[in-house]
């Protein structure tokens, strides 16, 4: 049994051993092997370089910021509409508590968005079916904003926000 576990730990030592006098032992002139083509250290840096530098992205033009003048007016359609967007995956159900914010949130955005709209310079004559729409909602509602008139009037406010969207979408140049 000494002698077994001799050899085995033995054995991986001699064969390490023969690999690594192998390696040793290669020589040739012209560089890491017969089938391998020589190359000129200087020549492989050059053309690493250039590689490296071909893929390179190149710079993108400086993206033109706009910015209000100024900063009480209305927001930017784009902005007001995208805040608008936020809400389209959410929902409630009415009575429990995440309707009254997500209610109110509702009708805080198609407001910026009216107004936005009215601000804008194409003139509200290019937004005139969503502003008649957030206008008759603002009837609907007559001023009152409680989360329990909200909740009443849910489906106007969802439906509201789901025709402007569409609207929207479908005259992407009021916006962008």
């Amino acid at each position: 049994m000494l002698i077994r576990t001799g050899l085995r730990g033995a054995i991986p030592a001699v064969v390490l051993g023969v690999l690594l006098v192998g390696c040793t032992a290669a020589t040739t002139t012209d560089g890491p092997g017969g089938d391998v083509p020589y190359v000129d250290p200087s020549e492989a840096a050059a053309s690493a370089a250039a590689a490296q530098a071909s893929l390179m992205p190149t710079p993108s033009p400086t993206p033109t910021l706009i910015i209000q003048e100024d900063p009480n007016a209305p927001e930017l359609v784009r902005d007001a509409f995208a805040g608008l967007q936020a809400t389209l995956d959410d929902t409630c159900t009415p009575g429990a508590g995440d309707c009254a914010y997500f209610l109110g949130r509702v009708n805080d955005e198609l407001n910026g968005l009216d107004k936005a709209m009215k601000a804008d310079k194409k003139g509200p004559g290019h937004f005139e079916e969503p502003i008649a729409w957030i206008a008759t909602l603002r009837t609907t509602l007559d001023g009152d904003v409680s989360t329990p008139n909200l909740e009443k009037h849910r489906t106007e406010l969802i439906g509201t926000r789901d025709r402007v969207n569409t609207w929207m979408q479908g005259h992407p140049e009021g916006y962008r």
